[in-house]
């Protein structure tokens, strides 16, 4: 089964198989993807999402949540996807909680609170947190998940001027 299905991943494909196939094979696929994730030298992350303003009733919302998860998993392609938006709305405390999730953190998602916007827009000290998952020896995948808080070239020229600013500790 691994052999088969693990050409025919794409984004989705695990999950596919798992609805495509259903019946009583579905926990034998749920069971196998982390396997076939790992063969097909891919990696599915967990973002847990804040409840209260964004995504009301989402069962996995803080990040010791889905580090509980991908130990108990416990494979190289099972990771957290930390949004940091969303872990500033439900849990705040963010330095000392990457710290706890380091090990099982393969991106990182960028935007402000509140609002949303570009770095320096709202409450998070990315400056401080960039400079901390880099002191870390972070390697993985940093994502910008936001809007501007400027319209047109204004704007655009805003979001560049903002990672300049937050990545600027390298020349301290």
């Amino acid at each position: 089964i691994v052999a088969l299905f693990a050409g025919m991943l794409t984004k989705v494909g695990v999950y596919a198989m798992i609805r495509v196939l259903g019946g009583v094979f579905a926990p034998v696929f749920e069971a196998l993807q982390p396997f076939v994730l790992t063969l097909a030298g891919l990696t599915m992350v967990l973002e847990p999402l804040n409840p209260w303003r964004d995504h009301a009733g989402c069962f996995l919302s803080k990040v010791p949540q889905a580090y509980m998860i991908c130990r108990a998993v416990n494979s190289p392609s099972v990771k957290i996807l930390d949004d940091l938006y969303h872990q500033q709305i439900t849990e705040g405390n963010l330095i000392p909680n990457i710290d706890a999730a380091y090990s099982e953190i393969a991106y990182f998602q960028v935007g402000d609170n509140p609002g949303r916007k570009e770095p320096g827009t709202g409450e998070i000290n990315y400056k401080r947190i960039f400079q901390h998952i880099h002191a870390k020896g972070f390697d993985g995948i940093i994502g910008m998940e936001h809007g501007n808080s400027i319209g047109g070239k204004k704007g655009e020229r805003a979001v560049i001027d903002a990672y300049v600013a937050v990545d600027s500790f390298v020349n301290d």
